[in-house]
C-alpha cells in the first residue's frame, strides 16, 4: 500500500514540476511572439516573422501541454498530434510569406533583425535550459523539447541572415533563412506527428 502511495506522490510531484516549467516557458514565448512579430513587421523581415510564428506555435503548444500533463498516455499522444498539426500550419504561413516576398521584394532592416534575433536567442536559451530535465519524461514533454530546440536554431539563423543582409545589401538572405525555417518547421511537424501516431498505436 505504501508503495502505491509513494508511486502516486512521485507522479504528482513530476506533474507539478512539469506544470511549473510549462507555465514559465508559455509566458516567455507569448511575450516574445508579440515583440518579435512587431519587430518583423517594422523591419520588413520574413525570417523574423517566421521566428515569431514559431513562438506563437510554441505558446499554443505549451498551453496544450499544460492540459495534457495530468492526462493518460493516449490523451498526451492526441495532444502531441495536434501540436504537430499546429507546427505544420505555422510552416504553411511562412511559405505564404516567402511567396509574397518573391513577388513583392523589399530590403529588411538588418539592425532590427540582429537585435531581436539576439533577444529571442536569450529568451529561448532560458526556455531550453528549463525544459532540459523534462525532455525524455513522456511524449508530451518530448514534443515540447523538440519545439524549444528548434527555436535556438531559428534565432541563430535569423542572426546570420541579418549579417548577410548587411554584407550584401540584399533581401535574399532573409528569404533563404525563411525557407530554411520553413523546412525546419516541416521536419519538426512530421517528427512530432510520427511520434504521436506511434504512441496512439501502442496505446490501442
Amino acid at each position: 500500500m505504501s508503495g502505491c502511495c509513494e508511486d502516486t506522490c512521485a507522479l504528482e510531484q513530476l506533474r507539478q514540476r512539469q506544470r511549473g516549467t510549462l507555465q514559465v516557458v508559455l509566458v516567455i514565448n507569448a511575450v516574445m511572439f508579440l515583440v518579435i512579430a512587431a519587430a518583423g513587421l517594422y523591419g520588413k523581415s520574413t525570417a523574423l516573422l517566421a521566428d515569431s510564428l514559431d513562438n506563437l506555435g510554441d505558446t499554443l503548444t505549451y498551453g496544450l501541454s499544460l492540459y495534457a500533463v495530468s492526462r493518460g498516455a493516449t490523451a498526451k499522444a492526441r495532444v502531441a498530434l495536434f501540436k504537430g498539426a499546429l507546427i505544420f500550419v505555422a510552416a504553411a504561413i511562412v511559405a505564404g510569406q516567402v511567396i509574397y516576398k518573391l513577388f513583392v521584394p523589399s530590403l529588411p532592416i538588418f539592425e532590427v533583425m540582429g537585435a531581436f534575433s539576439i533577444l529571442g536567442l536569450a529568451a529561448n536559451s532560458i526556455c531550453l535550459a528549463l525544459l532540459w530535465r523534462h525532455r525524455q519524461e513522456d511524449v508530451n514533454m518530448s514534443s515540447v523539447w523538440e519545439c524549444s530546440r528548434n527555436d535556438i536554431a531559428s534565432n541563430v539563423s535569423v542572426l546570420v541572415a541579418a549579417g548577410a543582409v548587411w554584407l550584401f545589401a540584399s533581401g535574399w538572405p532573409d528569404i533563404v533563412v525563411a525557407v530554411g525555417l520553413l523546412l525546419l518547421l516541416l521536419r519538426s511537424s512530421f517528427r512530432v506527428i510520427s511520434s504521436a501516431r506511434f504512441e496512439l498505436a501502442r496505446a490501442s
